[in-house]
């Protein structure tokens, strides 16, 4: 058990002080005045400190201090000054467990599956008829695990957000925002509005106060678009968001679960069928505007139905999830997957991932996890941050499928994760690389079950100069490496096409079409963008690919290809290997293409995050960067900026901004 040790204000002060004054020198060097840096000094405005930089002081604090931190106060501290409090109120962290218990919680098999559901709230009906009492949500906290909500539970509290949201006088088809973090009032609102009649639209939440009023702003777009009539909350933002009424037209009501669930009354529930809207997904926007797919309670059941199937869930599964329930992966993937075929979900917040990626696997060994999806960077950060302390005592051997998706998945990541967890019972054959979008609901195309990674090796001037995934030599040294994602979900159908759409042989890269009855009809409210996705029956991923042996080998996003005196080269690749060199930040790196107004071509950029002040090291960073970008495209770029850190934007899901 973790010990209370009573600790000296003053000396914790100041060690603390001496970490966050160390650490904003590594990122600001030009900055000298570290006197300055107080304990009322904002971590943000102040001293500049990002979530990345967050996170390393996270990680210093309990390590050089000795404590265990709360995993909120990495994103609720607004000032040294609020650590300190967080540290004097820690306990010690040298007698924590790193591997809890394991979880007594077991549940009865469930032979069979709500089929005759054509809506989600058929299917929560299904269950709460069946089993009401059965566990359907473990939430996992900072200690270990949290409260429980079972089906009858989900059921009530919707009732209760409904009766509350009609007598806020919703209307059948009215939007409703929910900008709320993973917690019971989370789950109650998105089925409370779907019972009401309404259509909720998730949107991510601010990591912490101070970011409210920006975070708002940043929203206002996606509240016009959806015409949105009320936004459901957290109590500290609904001041700061009442400024939204000037700004969105028709937004009537700023509430917080909790004022929903005080209203008494009668529920008069509204006919809801396949073919009404189950909710607008939001894109991330990472290259463009923001748009509201428009997702059916029929696309969603066929694509739960579909993974399932594939995946052969049953209700003995288990799925430990860190995924944010704002964006389809975790949303549709996780909850909606979970839910339908009796599956425990385990949640934990994607802060408590973020601190402590460990976090993550000990919910799979405490709680024997089967299923678990994450990005890439998911797994990277895992192989980054995590050392042997940290796994001690740990058993992956439960999870039989651990999904790769959302963004590129690297064969470099897939191989070491594999080799490295393989000690704590991990077995290669789990790992899935899976490939899907919002506009498919979320899954389109995956890789045999059990089979493991299938990584493709290719000529890289062929492919780069003629788009043909020739395979190369195993002692082919420049050889492209692609993982494949597999074949279509049953039912669904993915083509690769050129730009004229037609279609192309295999090994030959082109667009990604797609058609099955996941699939959208559109973008809310958005009839241009709806025209631009749809080519007669096929929608257009976006995505640039390719097939061979009857899988997919995604390539790159078709607006991020940067194409150099008649060569395609693919960001990715080039924002890994720099994002890998010594004082570059990782994961702060982005490859572009800028048009030379005077000659008309596209210039090669790359633009780096970097700590380094003085000229002598960063013009030898230049000439590292140089030499990767030489080895893997065969070209230098055209220019390289070392910019210092907060230069690149990240989207909400962890990827580049490039738009």
């Amino acid at each position: 058990m973790a010990s209370q040790q009573t600790k000296d204000p003053k000396t914790t002060a100041n060690a603390l002080l001496d970490i966050v004054r160390e650490l904003t020198g590594e990122i600001h060097r030009q900055r000298h005045d570290m006197e300055g840096v107080r304990l009322d000094s904002t971590l943000d405005h102040d001293l500049g400190l990002d979530s990345l930089a967050r996170v390393e002081l996270f990680s210093r604090i309990e390590n050089r201090l000795k404590v265990t931190l709360p995993e909120r106060i990495l994103a609720d501290a607004e000032t040294p000054r609020d650590l300190l409090r967080a540290v004097l109120g820690a306990a010690t962290a040298v007698d924590l467990p790193s591997v809890h218990e394991l979880s007594r919680l077991t549940l009865d098999e469930v032979s069979t599956t709500p089929i005759a559901a054509t809506t989600l709230l058929d299917a929560l009906q299904w269950h709460v008829d069946n089993h009401p009492d059965r566990p359907h949500i473990q939430l996992y906290e900072d200690r270990g695990d949290g409260p429980i909500i079972t089906y009858a539970q989900l059921w009530s509290g919707a009732q209760q957000v409904a009766v509350g949201l009609q007598h806020l006088d919703l209307q059948p088809g009215d939007p409703v925002v929910i900008m709320l973090h993973a917690g019971h009032e989370y789950f109650y609102s998105f089925f409370g509005i779907q019972l009401a009649g309404g259509i909720p639209v998730p949107i991510y939440p601010a990591p912490r106060a101070s970011l409210i009023r920006d975070h708002l702003n940043r929203h206002v777009s996606i509240l016009n678009n959806c015409r949105a009539v009320i936004l459901i909350t957290q109590k500290e933002a609904k001041p700061l968001a009442q400024m939204l009424k000037s700004q969105v037209e028709g937004l009537c009501h700023i509430v917080t679960s909790a004022e929903l669930t005080a209203t008494r009354g009668q529920l008069e529930r509204p006919v809801i069928g396949p073919l009404d809207t189950a909710f607008l997904q939001y894109t991330s926007g990472s290259t463009g505007n923001p748009k509201g797919v428009v997702l059916t309670h029929a696309n969603l059941l066929a694509n739960v139905r579909t993974m399932g199937e594939h995946m052969e869930v049953t209700s003995q599964d288990v799925f430990v999830s860190w995924l944010p329930l704002y964006h389809d992966m975790g949303l549709i993937g996780a909850w909606f997957g979970s839910l339908y075929y009796a599956t425990l979900l385990v949640v934990m917040s994607p802060f408590a991932f973020i601190a402590r990626p460990q976090r993550w696997l000990q919910a799979i060994h405490r709680h024997r996890g089967t299923l678990s999806a994450s990005p890439n960077f998911g797994y990277e950060l895992c192989l980054r941050r995590l050392g042997e302390k940290h796994l001690a005592g740990l058993d992956l051997s439960s999870w039989r499928a651990a999904m790769n998706g959302a963004e590129p998945v690297s064969p470099d990541t897939t191989r070491q994760f594999c080799a490295r967890f393989q000690t704590y019972g991990f077995q290669s054959a789990a790992m899935m690389a899976v490939y899907g979008l919002a506009e498919n609901s979320v899954g389109l195309t995956f890789p045999p079950l059990a089979r493991g990674p299938l990584i493709d090796r290719i000529q890289r001037d062929a492919f780069m100069l003629r788009g043909q995934a020739v395979p190369a030599a195993a002692n082919d040294q420049s050889a492209l490496e692609f993982v494949s994602c597999g074949t279509p979900l049953n039912d669904h159908q993915v083509r690769i096409v050129d730009p004229a759409s037609l279609e192309l042989p295999e090994r030959q890269e082109g667009h990604l079409q797609f058609m099955g009855p996941s699939s959208t009809s559109g973008y809310f409210r958005n009839p241009a963008a709806t025209a631009q996705l749809f080519r007669e029956d096929w929608l257009d991923s976006g995505d640039l690919a390719y097939i061979a042996n009857g899988e997919v080998y995604l390539t790159g996003r078709v607006k991020d290809i940067i194409i150099r005196a008649g060569r395609n080269i693919y960001p990715h690749e080039l924002e890994e290997a720099v994002g890998k060199l010594d004082e570059v930040r990782a994961g702060r790196v982005t490859a572009f293409g800028s048009t030379d107004k005077e000659s008309g071509t596209e210039r090669l950029i790359v633009l780096a995050e970097t700590r380094l002040r003085n000229e002598q090291p960063r013009e030898e960073l230049r000439t590292e960067i140089n030499r990767v970008v030489m080895d893997l495209v065969g070209a230098p770029p055209d220019d390289i900026v070392l910019a210092p850190p907060h230069t690149v934007l990240i989207t909400s899901s962890g990827k580049v901004r490039r738009a």
